[in-house]
């Protein structure tokens, strides 16, 4: 049974959220402020944790940067429709995915099934992917380039394990929402667009640099090996 941890400040939806997974399956607790809830996730070392992003005492986003620094527990944000701004900073500061109000509470356990299956899948597959100078290590979920760690969010981690997987093929946006983001519905191409740049910028990719991620347009993406690594130029 995977615990849910609610971090959320209204009481009536923070509430709500924990009755409505408990009956879904899940082991659910929460927290009324961010760091009652940062304690918690450290104490309690739940399975992914609901982040609100507006609480009353410190600030949602930098919640996670305190969480990110001590765990890699997935996260799902929870944001108002006039946050893209923030959703953004919150996928580059380590979010897992994220939620906009209002929702159903089955659209939110879809999320939270959907990455919970991202990182169980990612550690049941082969050990350590190669491509050029690249290593990603599946059960561990760590990246080494160039011989040197490369720091991921969970979701770029897992975009970069898939194309790693395909090496060589171009991958539709189309599967990889439906593969990594678990997403079988329309949208979403604009988040595939999103991480493919911040891996280019992690992989120091320019024009005067090896390229690995190739976005080939209206098709898809491809990651291959560049004919010449840095120690040959």
């Amino acid at each position: 049974m995977a615990h849910v941890l609610v971090i959320e400040d209204d009481a009536d939806i923070r509430t709500l959220l924990v009755t409505s997974l408990a009956d879904r399956g899940f082991a659910a607790s929460s927290a009324a402020t961010g760091m009652t809830g940062l304690n918690q996730a450290l104490e309690r070392s739940p399975d992914i944790v609901l982040l609100d992003l507006g609480l009353p005492d410190v600030d949602g986003l930098r919640v996670l940067s305190m969480l990110r620094a001590v765990s890699s527990v997935p996260v799902i944000i929870v944001t108002a429709q006039d946050d893209d701004r923030r959703v953004v900073q919150g996928l580059e500061a380590g979010a897992d995915d994220y939620v906009v109000k209002p929702f159903t509470v089955d659209q939110l356990a879809a999320r939270i099934n959907a990455v919970l299956r991202r990182g169980a899948a990612a550690a049941t597959t082969n050990p350590v992917l190669v491509v050029g100078e690249l290593r990603i290590h599946l059960a561990e979920r760590t990246v080494e380039f160039a011989g040197e760690p490369l720091e991921l969010s969970r979701l770029e981690f897992d975009l970069l394990a898939y194309l790693a997987e395909r090496s060589g093929e171009v991958v539709s946006k189309r599967e990889l929402l439906t593969e990594v983001w678990k997403q079988a519905y329309g949208g979403g191409e604009h988040s595939v667009d999103v991480h493919v740049s911040w891996l280019r910028r992690k992989l120091g990719e320019t024009a005067a640099a090896p390229v690995y991620i190739h976005s080939i347009r209206h098709v898809g993406v491809r990651l291959a090996a560049p004919e010449i690594t840095p120690a040959e130029r």
